[in-house]
């Protein structure tokens, strides 16, 4: 016992990679071998529930968690992409190569309603690719490939899961988080839109018909109160009316509003539909925060953090290679591990790192957010990938082939963000939030 006491830590490491590789919810694995820690370092087994209390169901940023899953629930099950849709079509169809800055398009529109990846592909997505690949219009590779890395704005642009787990960890501001990561989305959609459009020609992608100019007002109308939806959360954000957190409940309702009454499209079949399956993704990411607050109580008991911190003291590493190291390393593990893993246990071991040399931790929050969206798509095990496999049945090796040239866009545009703060902290520091 005096053996496994004095290497508890290790002990707890075997057993989580244990559970995991049977196959089980890595939540849980967490949760088992933190309360084995607990046991064998003689510490009060109690101390599990006690930071999942006040870890978890204590704090008021994780509700907005949930409440952003069912408003993007709501809004692919309630077909408010169609409209969103529809208004893309009409504003950047007529662009080179049409329906491919259409997609980008419109999951910048989305993404300033879900702050997810994955609904962003799942719904809207799924619709665009399937246009995209109808008569062989554009090959289905590229389809879905670039269906994969426009989808990765959405927790980027406001607002974002991602970043309200990242304030959860760093007590950062939701707020600054969401109004920084505004300039990035746009100057990631831009860069995007003009490579495919430079692509397109090389190619000889199609050009869509233009939608007459008189068709443009009504497109507009039907579109306006989705297009509302982004407006209503920012200015309420950022004029004081309700919290981030408030913010989310209040897309919740009006995304429900939008879907039952302004629509007519979500009878009680779906409605029920999209509250199991939110229930469904709340369970698994509330398993996993569960999970992870117990873990880092460990890991702050060990001091882990600060063994961190001395090793990178002794390589004497400036700011700069200190960023580049984590950018390799978060790239690396977003090959492996799902988001909200690597965010809740990996990313509390450097802030205090991060913190000491002087970066601002808005910034590395926004930086890390985007790295871990690339893993997103990143070969072979990107989950987006998967995704719009299994939706639109693109062979994967398809996929796979297309994605590394917008790979190369999205590295090179890490880069930039990580190397020139101003991008992400422009806006939050001009709106006297900084």
């Amino acid at each position: 016992m005096t053996f496994l006491s004095e290497h508890a830590l290790i002990v707890m490491l075997v057993i989580m990679v244990t559970i995991t590789i049977t196959g089980l919810p890595f939540g849980i694995a967490m949760i088992v071998s933190s309360i084995f820690y607990l046991f064998l370092s003689g510490r009060d087994v109690g101390l599990a529930a006690e930071n999942v209390l006040n870890g978890v169901f204590g704090n008021f940023v994780a509700l907005a968690v949930p409440l952003f899953i069912f408003a993007a629930n709501v809004m692919n099950e309630g077909k408010i992409s169609d409209r969103l849709l529809n208004f893309a079509l009409a504003l950047v169809g007529r662009l080179p190569g049409g329906l491919a800055q259409v997609n980008i398009f419109t999951s910048l529109i989305f993404s300033g309603m879900s702050g997810s990846a994955i609904s962003d592909a799942a719904g809207v997505g799924k619709i665009i690719t399937g246009m995209m690949m109808k008569e062989n219009r554009y090959p289905r590779g590229f389809a879905g490939a670039l269906t994969a890395a426009s989808a990765v704005v959405g927790p980027i642009f406001p607002p974002s899961i991602p970043m309200v787990f990242y304030a959860l960890i760093s007590s950062t501001s939701v707020g600054v988080l969401f109004l920084g990561g505004v300039v990035p989305a746009l100057l990631m959609c831009t860069v995007m839109a003009v490579a495919v459009g430079i692509m397109a020609k090389v190619r000889g992608f199609p050009i869509e018909d233009a939608i007459p100019f008189r068709a443009m007002p009504l497109i507009f109308i039907r579109a306006f109160p989705a297009l509302l939806m982004p407006i209503i959360l920012l200015g309420g954000i950022y004029s004081g009316i309700f919290t981030p957190t408030e913010a989310a409940a209040v897309s919740a309702l009006y995304a429900l509003l939008l879907a039952v009454f302004a629509y007519r499209v979500l009878g009680l079949r779906s409605f029920w539909n999209v509250v199991v399956s939110s229930m469904k993704t709340t369970a698994v990411v509330t398993m996993v925060l569960c999970g992870a607050f117990i873990f880092n109580y460990v890991i702050t008991v060990e001091r882990v953090p600060q063994a961190v911190f001395q090793t990178f003291e002794a390589f004497e590493l400036q700011t700069w290679q200190f960023l580049l190291l984590l950018n390799v390393l978060y790239l690396l593990l977003g090959c492996i591990l799902d988001v909200s893993t690597i965010m809740l246990v990996v990313t509390p071991l450097f802030i205090p790192t991060a913190a000491a040399m002087g970066i601002d931790l808005n910034h590395l929050g926004i930086v890390l957010v985007f790295n871990m969206m690339i893993g997103l798509i990143t070969p072979p095990y990107g989950i987006l990938l998967f995704i719009i496999k299994a939706l639109n049945g693109i062979p994967l090796s398809e996929l796979i082939r297309e994605t590394w040239f917008f790979m190369a866009i999205l590295i090179s545009m890490l880069m930039a963000l990580t190397f020139i703060p101003a991008l992400s902290l422009w806006l939050p520091r001009a709106a006297g939030m900084l």
